[in-house]
């Protein structure tokens, strides 16, 4: 009979291992959903010279239509509970010399669906030759969902109208709008030495808001940052950003999916940039602990830096600080190091390692792998993820090998190639 125990749980364990071997790993699809809807190179995309200005405060139910190019200029702010509505292939470009930045706030919508065929884009009003990281401000979503900052509500720190810049609220179901098949290019504008607007700002944003199909690219500081709220997204292209790729912050609960991070040496500033950022809150003095913690599910997730022998000003791939629930799971992560940074008050024991989960992954060409900031806990914490259970797998392949089509000068494809080793599990 004990042999027969034995016999079953190692059938088990053998059937755990085969599974979470054969589960896709990094970003997934039956065809390359970055085509179409996606522009590698904006700098060299013609758009069409404004027709319409939008300024000032939007009050009212508003439509942008496609056979109209839009120029915003200045923060426009989306006010009263109006819904802005923007048609499938229309453009929006921000104005360089007033900083163009659109806000929907508290209690507004943005309904921007655009289509596989016909995204809709912001982007700079800039000539060809002159644009750049940080032509104009970016688009910023103020919700009512919840933060774990002291009264629950907060203001970002970008300069906007005291009474219109704040977020934060009892509804984790908030419902802020649809962002689906956008491209939002070189936003990110420098504020002061120490601060710049982000390509998309999130802030107490609730779950029903619709977050999928969005390319952030050149942006001057992070593409997509998260302060507070319930977030759902997926199927989003972070693309040379000169900071963070996906930044998250003040007790942020949020599902993130099927996404990717495409980063360049060159396009890294001197504070660091990773692809993932995580942390519960900007000052913990600031922060009501009895809320909840930040926690990131992240599922099918590529993260790729594009030049193999340079690491530039790139650093690690992810870096999560203390009092924060981090999992990545069934993803592709090469070209960094290390491949996670974890901040040193962290501690080492089973406990605190427990809340940050890394499973079944592909480790390729990262110069070192989950280490501590302190250094003094190193081989703890080497030891507690070298669990053969968490399946991370350790590779030395070329971004050729381990994507389709990894060429961001054509039409680039980075689901994992089905021809390598890794992929057909031998």
């Amino acid at each position: 009979m004990k042999t027969k125990i034995q016999f079953a749980i190692l059938t088990l364990l053998s059937s755990f291992f085969i599974q979470a071997q054969q589960q896709p790993k990094g970003i997934i699809g039956s065809t390359n959903w970055m085509t179409n809807w996606t522009n590698f190179n904006p700098a060299k995309t013609e758009y069409s010279e404004a027709t319409n200005i939008i300024a000032g405060n939007i009050d009212k139910d508003t439509r942008l239509t496609k056979r109209n190019t839009y120029q915003l200029v200045g923060v426009v702010y989306v006010t009263n509970n109006a819904t802005l509505t923007i048609e499938p292939g229309t453009v929006i470009r921000g104005d360089d010399k007033t900083c163009g930045t659109l806000v929907i706030t508290n209690g507004a919508k943005i309904m921007a669906e655009g289509l596989e065929t016909d995204p809709i884009v912001f982007t700079s009003n800039k000539e060809i030759s002159e644009r750049k990281p940080g032509d104009w401000g970016g688009l910023i979503i103020l919700g009512k969902a919840p933060i774990n900052t002291l009264g629950g509500l907060h203001t970002l720190p970008f300069d906007l109208e005291p009474m219109l810049n704040h977020y934060g609220g009892q509804n984790p179901e908030d419902n802020s709008g649809i962002l689906k098949y956008v491209r939002v290019e070189y936003a990110g504008r420098k504020l002061s030495s120490l601060k710049e607007l982000n390509g998309i700002s999130l802030a107490g944003v609730g779950r029903k808001t619709v977050l999928s199909n969005i390319q952030v690219s050149y942006s001057n500081d992070d593409s997509f940052e998260s302060y507070g709220g319930d977030l759902v997204m997926n199927n989003l292209i972070s693309y040379r950003t000169t900071d963070d790729d996906f930044d998250f912050t003040q007790g942020v609960q949020c599902n993130i999916s099927n996404s990717i991070a495409i980063r360049h040496p060159f396009s890294s500033d001197i504070s660091g940039s990773r692809c993932f950022e995580v942390d519960s809150y900007d000052k913990i003095g600031n922060t009501d602990m009895s809320k909840k913690l930040t926690k990131i599910d992240a599922t099918n997730i590529t993260l790729v830096n594009m030049e193999e022998n340079n690491q530039g000003l790139v650093r690690e791939s992810v870096y999560v600080r203390e009092n924060t629930y981090f999992n990545l799971s069934n993803s592709i992560i090469s070209g960094f190091t290390p491949f996670v940074l974890l901040e040193g008050n962290i501690g080492d024991g089973d406990v605190n390692l427990s809340k940050i989960t890394f499973n079944n992954l592909i480790i390729n060409n990262c110069n070192g792998g989950i280490i501590s900031e302190a250094g003094t806990g190193n081989p703890t914490i080497q030891k507690f993820y070298g669990n053969p259970a968490f399946f991370l797998d350790y590779t030395k392949l070329k971004n050729s090998e381990l994507f389709t089509t990894p060429n961001i000068k054509g039409n680039p494809d980075f689901r994992m190639n089905q021809n390598n080793t890794i992929a057909s599990g031998n």
